[in-house]
């Protein structure tokens, strides 16, 4: 199994081979494709899934730093917290497999995915799919994670291109 994911069509493929499994709209970065630390992009190129965080927790279990808060997302708790980038339910936390591109430095700036804390992690079910609108994440709809995250493993191939 491996992931395509699709910055333009906003799509999320998940294949066995050529075999397309499943799809899924999904949202990344509102600043569009990119590499560097701190540049709110979705970096491009080969990953794979390092790290499933989240296994036993509810649907719409909010995460700070990767770990649960104890909170279950609402609205109302959206207006007490509006600062946040809410990371909820499930999340596969990407590593670049592309040194000098999305793993490691190039020319003295970070560009490495992992340590730039890209995920594909649920969302707030009101959050748009299919348009950009993350700070460089995929996001999903939270059944969709829970069922992704069930069918994917450590080691998992994730491709992310602009096409």
């Amino acid at each position: 199994m491996h992931i395509q994911i699709s910055i333009s069509a906003q799509l999320l493929t998940l294949l066995d081979g050529e075999e397309t499994i499943k799809q899924y709209l999904i949202s990344t970065a509102k600043n569009g494709a990119g590499e560097e630390m701190d540049s709110e992009c979705t970096p491009r190129g080969k990953h794979i899934v390092s790290e499933k965080i989240g296994a036993d927790c509810e649907p719409n279990s909010v995460f700070i730093g990767r770990m649960p808060t104890g909170e279950i997302y609402e609205p109302a708790l959206r207006e007490l917290h509006p600062e946040r980038d809410w990371i909820l339910t499930r999340i596969l936390w990407l590593s670049g497999e592309e040194q000098g591109k999305n793993k490691g430095q190039n020319k003295g700036k970070n560009l490495d995915s992992h340590d730039r804390y890209i995920y594909i992690h649920g969302t707030p079910d009101d959050v748009l799919m299919g348009r950009p609108g993350s700070r460089g994440c995929i996001r999903m709809r939270n059944a969709e994670i829970i069922e992704l995250f069930e069918l994917v493993d450590v080691g998992t191939e994730v491709i992310i291109c602009e096409k």
